[in-house]
């Protein structure tokens, strides 16, 4: 009997439950994986906060890694064709806090060897957003641009994927994480009183854009006094902020970000297994204990990834 997390109604984490299923087997066009290691991403418990009641119970998580345990009848995978017992990762998924979930065979592809199961299940969804804000606010070669959380799992991302295009970033963190941005080839700014001062004097030359991976007021007021072209300015946590200034907001539930990211997937694993794009986990956890995991994700403070093991 497999296992897995749902979310009985909308709520706090008192609505989520961890319980015996059944995997449905899979038919064309899917696959089943025995999973190794679950991503873990803020969305999840957003997504259970303010979900609708009639979607409910809804099993949770988006990203796994793990081994395929059966295929579909005539079924390949969004990297080619797949047997049973092929390493996988799968993204964007629904069920995939649990020991085995049968997902969409487009949604999963090969795992490259030089990546654990961790790093494979946190690699796309964080990944992916931040391919997209660069996306939408043209970043290219030379442009100097401004990233609000640099150090987190999004900002890690974004800073890696905009030195891979030849732009210079300024990321915003905390004192005590700053190293990380420094180590991931961005120039870390301390967050705070003064924010704007200390971005200018750290690009004296202008940003292009401003990113936005933390949603506060301070982010966005200093992306509004930076850019004045409000099509280079981009969130992905203040969307009421950005509809009452006219500026972007993008969010994986939106047409246009699912129809990007899905055509950026096969692209960043390749990336990553070629060592390129890296993914800092911080700590595993017992799939039981994704209750404890997911207190330590919703603190804004995990220092890096946080994965489920089964």
């Amino acid at each position: 009997m497999a296992r897995h997390w749902v979310a009985t109604r909308p709520g706090g984490l008192d609505v989520f439950a961890f319980e015996d299923h059944d995997v449905p087997p899979p038919e064309h066009g899917e696959v089943t994986i025995a999973v190794r290691a679950a991503g873990m991403n803020p969305a999840d418990a957003r997504h259970v906060a303010r979900g609708d009641p009639a979607g409910f119970p809804k099993a949770i998580g988006y990203e796994v890694a793990g081994v395929v345990s059966a295929v579909g009848e005539d079924t390949g995978i969004g990297s080619g064709p797949v047997t049973v017992g092929d390493e996988v990762l799968a993204f964007r998924i629904s069920g995939g806090w649990a020991t085995e979930v049968t997902v969409p065979a487009r949604d999963v592809f090969a795992k490259p060897a030089s990546l654990s199961f961790g790093e494979a299940a946190t690699l796309l969804l964080a990944g992916c957003t931040a391919a997209e804000v660069l996306h939408v606010t043209g970043v290219r070669q030379g442009h100097t641009i401004l990233v609000h959380g640099a150090s987190g799992a999004v900002g890690v991302s974004v800073l890696q994927q905009a030195a891979l295009l030849g732009a210079r970033v300024v990321g915003t963190a905390s004192a005590g994480r700053s190293d990380v941005v420094t180590r991931f080839g961005g120039v870390p700014v301390r967050y705070g009183d003064g924010l704007e001062e200390r971005v200018r004097a750290a690009a004296p030359e202008g940003v292009v854009a401003a990113l936005d991976c933390v949603g506060t007021d301070e982010a966005v007021d200093v992306s509004l006094a930076l850019v004045a072209d409000r099509d280079r300015i981009v969130t992905i946590a203040a969307p009421e902020r950005a509809a009452a200034r006219g500026f972007t907001a993008i969010a994986g539930s939106m047409p246009a970000s699912q129809a990007y990211r899905d055509s950026v997937r096969a692209d960043l694993v390749r990336l990553a297994g070629e060592g390129r794009l890296v993914v800092p986990v911080a700590r595993t956890f017992p799939l039981a204990d994704a209750l404890e995991a997911t207190e330590l994700l919703m603190s804004r403070h995990p220092g890096g990834k946080l994965v489920l093991e089964p």
